[in-house]
């Protein structure tokens, strides 16, 4: 457990992008109800997480983490939870095929409504009003009453969040993720792209490997890892209040969990020395996430390491790489030479939308495929030169057929970004550009595997 350490004591701290509500009393009413509410996940669930992500740190396996940029109340349903799930567990089942190792899934759902902003305003016509953080804090509708922090917003994020865990777990358990549904992932619209096809061929692949263990007496229907998955889900950890109002200690070990979410993460804005959320992460036993970007020095990397990891506990951390595609082969370098000279346990992931996004000349923000790919295959060049492994990806994406990311084989033009530009935020992957990225990183897996059989030849 850490030492001086206390659900609260991040209040001591510098806490950079946290909402100022205006009524303190109401805002203490909130906390208190949401501590006294049941926990969303559970600190066995949380554990067996970190074990999953020891095997990946020790090069057994990949982090696939992707969902919404942010999630939103007005677009809340379950069609949208269930085609998000879908995409995810058809990319985890390309990466399986292919590495031959597990896919750890990670949702960035179920909690991910906060969002930092750069400006503490916005404008429009010359009218300047707070700047829209996430459905949890307040409302993108512009206007000044709904730019207001409103604490109760976290008492319907938290209903949100359990009633998403809740279809969540069916999904996953339920039967839904049986390998033999595997041909009925796919979604329609994801029928336009070349590899819907090659999906399906790998699905033919897997139905036979299927008939072929049944023929040999082996009835997948009793296999429980063919039946269902493991699922897991994250945020980040920005809102601080409504994550230690969530802060729960487990009656097994006595240690501290937050219990919102399986996996939390720290932003690229909040991960400096002295910050009130760095504070507040290292006293939990989750797993944390850590976005490195350019303005991070290998030096502060290793004391935030020391500082949230002490312990250097496999599968505790995770770094998240977003530099941009040429920036991140001289940026991620040293980081990754300084962290495995240390020795410390770490799954390093790539995270290569945050660094790539530009603004079309329609106005809309966006995110071209070649460049998500670019710095994709810059992380897989870094850890081939430095014998580290590659060991995950963070993207933002949704199983909805938008089109808020130009390119891919679906070409989508920046004429075309107004067809179906519904994020609340960031640009996110649609289902079919998904798809052909969880098939140029098998890709790229399958050449880090025939190296490491190479030089252990050698």
């Amino acid at each position: 457990m850490a030492s001086n350490w206390t659900s609260d004591s991040w209040r001591g701290a510098e806490a950079r992008h946290l909402p100022v509500y205006p009524d303190a009393a109401k805002l203490a009413d909130v906390e208190q109800t949401l501590s006294n509410y049941p926990p969303l996940v559970f600190a066995g669930e949380a554990r067996a997480l970190k074990d999953d992500l020891a095997q990946v740190a020790a090069g057994k396996g990949f982090l696939l983490q992707g969902g919404d940029c942010a999630e939103s109340f007005a677009e809340f349903h379950p069609n949208n939870i269930r085609d998000t799930f879908r995409v995810l567990l058809q990319m985890a089942v390309v990466l399986t095929f292919a590495s031959k190792q597990p896919v750890v899934k990670v949702g960035r759902m179920a909690g991910q409504f906060a969002k930092p902003r750069s400006s503490p305003v916005e404008v429009q016509d010359g009218v300047e009003l707070p700047s829209y953080l996430g459905d949890n804090i307040n409302g993108m509708e512009f206007t000044p009453a709904s730019r207001i922090p409103d604490p109760e917003r976290m008492v319907k994020a938290y209903s949100q969040a359990a009633s998403t865990l809740n279809l969540l777990r069916a999904f996953a358990g339920g039967g839904y993720a049986n390998l033999r549904q595997v041909h009925q992932w796919t979604l329609d619209h994801i029928g336009r792209s070349p590899w819907a096809a090659k999906f399906s061929e790998m699905a033919d692949r897997i139905g036979e490997a299927l008939d072929f263990m049944e023929a040999c007496g082996v009835d997948p229907r009793t296999v429980p890892q063919l039946q269902g998955t493991s699922f897991y889900t994250s945020h980040e950890a920005l809102l601080l209040p409504y994550e230690q109002a969530m802060t729960r200690q487990d009656s097994l070990t006595g240690g501290w969990y937050d219990c919102s979410a399986h996996m939390l993460w720290i932003g690229d804005r909040t991960r400096f020395e002295g910050s009130a959320h760095v504070e507040y992460l290292r006293g939990v036993g989750n797993p944390i996430g850590m976005k490195c970007g350019p303005s991070l020095t290998p030096d502060a990397l290793l004391k935030l390491l020391d500082t949230l990891n002490p312990g250097r506990e496999a599968g505790r951390m995770t770094l998240i790489s977003r530099f941009g595609d040429d920036k991140v082969e001289a940026g991620l370098t040293p980081l990754v030479r300084a962290v495995k000279r240390e020795g410390h346990p770490v799954v390093w992931s790539c995270d290569p939308m945050h660094g790539n996004v530009i603004k079309a000349n329609s106005g809309y923000k966006t995110r071209p495929f070649d460049r998500i790919l670019g710095e994709v295959k810059g992380f897989f060049a870094v850890h081939r030169a430095e014998g580290t492994h590659a060991g995950g990806i963070h993207i933002e994406m949704t199983g909805q057929d938008v089109t808020e990311c130009v390119g891919g084989a679906v070409a989508i033009t920046h004429e075309a970004l107004a067809d179906r530009y519904h994020t609340h935020c960031d640009p996110r992957l649609n289902a079919a550009q998904s798809i052909e990225l969880a098939f140029l990183l098998a890709e790229m897996l399958n050449l880090e595997r025939a190296a490491g059989k190479k030089s252990e030849a050698a």
